[in-house]
């Protein structure tokens, strides 16, 4: 049976979309505009104001756009001013083996033949995962939560989240809510089988330089990591969690790779909640969050768009009588990767940032920052 997502159904996502940009293309005198400081600026240092009003805007209205996603960073960094640092950063991958997905495809075909049927049980899992947290309070009374979904390469959706909680994780409280250890198979079987099968990094390294992760040598995820036999917190970063070695009571297990057993240990763990990985079986990579310095990095990280490259060149600034135009809306259509899982998620408009509760942008702008709008009559 065909893939549910046949070049129709692409075309039909290209075009919706296209129609969208091209009204907003032709609307430019609505979006049009600069900050009067940014204007003062260009008559008093350049002394030309014909690149003025020259920019073709994509309002932050447009889901995915860089002002729609620097909104919703801004509206993060309003959620640590008021509440201070999240407590959790998790990441939730969706996982083809789910029976949910397996059941539902007809004999001879793979989940990568059916996007819908992919796509519609993320959602579900990613509602049912929130509810998990914020209705049952699995990690206690949530304040305030955000997450938002993407892409992988091969197509599969992930969520990353930050949620808030009303009482903090103190530093002797995280062995409790997050491991990175392998657990035992005589205690739990089913519980080590999902930790191995969702929960290993690589392994990369030595063992298998062409490892995606693999960057000058060295893994980008910093595995494996050291074994150290308490949680460690306070280096400006990510805690140093539990990973005892084999001398100290961790465990060891054998992984398959390239047909060949492998011996890995705590090392090359990715941190998980038990409760989470238990109930969900699927790569929950939950983080605590333990230093202001991160928050930026994260809340831009769960919010930094889609991939794409993209260069240009324009005249040097010395020469005044080239008239410069930058499309905004150009920049985000040239280079733009978009997956199958994707489209079929934008074809079923489910949404790709949720967050509660609501942050409301004022109208308020620093001394000089209002806003100058251009229209047909003052553009030239």
């Amino acid at each position: 049976m065909p893939s549910i997502v046949s070049p129709i159904h692409r075309r039909y996502v290209c075009k919706n979309r296209n129609r969208t940009l091209i009204f907003i293309h032709l609307n430019q005198t609505k979006f049009c505009s600069v900050e009067y400081i940014h204007l003062r600026d260009t008559v008093v240092n350049e002394g030309n104001t014909t690149n003025v009003g020259r920019l073709t805007i994509l309002p932050s209205s447009y889901t995915g756009s860089p002002h729609h996603m620097h909104e919703y960073t801004q509206d993060a960094i309003a959620y640590v001013r008021h509440y201070g640092h999240p407590e959790l950063f998790i990441t939730f991958t969706c996982n083809p083996a789910w029976d949910d997905i397996q059941q539902l495809l007809l004999p001879g075909q793979l989940p990568v033949d059916r996007h819908d049927i992919t796509v519609c049980v993320f959602r579900q899992k990613l509602k049912s995962l929130m509810d998990f947290m914020v209705k049952h309070e699995v990690f206690g009374s949530v304040r305030c939560w955000m997450y938002s979904v993407e892409w992988q390469k091969r197509g599969l959706p992930h969520a990353h989240m930050l949620i808030w909680l009303y009482n903090k994780i103190t530093s002797n409280e995280i062995d409790n809510v997050i491991c990175a250890e392998i657990p035992d198979a005589n205690v739990d079987k089913d519980f080590h089988e999902i930790v191995m099968k969702n929960m290993i990094h690589g392994p990369c390294s030595t063992m298998n330089p062409n490892s995606p992760c693999m960057i000058d040598g060295k893994c980008s995820k910093q595995y494996p990591r050291a074994l150290v036999s308490n949680t460690v917190t306070g280096n400006d970063g990510y805690p140093l969690y539990r990973r005892r070695s084999a001398e100290d009571g961790g465990k060891l297990a054998t992984i398959q790779m390239r047909n060949d057993d492998i011996e890995v240990d705590n090392r090359w763990v990715v941190p998980y909640s038990p409760l989470l990985s238990k109930t969900y079986e699927a790569h929950i990579n939950v983080e605590y969050c333990n230093s202001v310095k991160l928050i930026k990095y994260i809340c831009k990280y769960v919010n930094k768009g889609s991939d794409m490259a993209v260069f240009g060149m324009q005249p040097e600034r010395s020469d005044r009588n080239v008239v410069i135009h930058i499309d905004e809306i150009a920049q985000y259509q040239a280079g733009r990767y978009i997956s199958s899982n994707e489209a079929v998620w934008r074809i079923l408009s489910f949404p790709i940032h949720e967050q509660s509760p609501a942050v409301v942008h004022l109208a308020v702008h620093l001394e000089n920052g209002q806003r100058v709008y251009f229209t047909v009559a003052n553009v030239q």
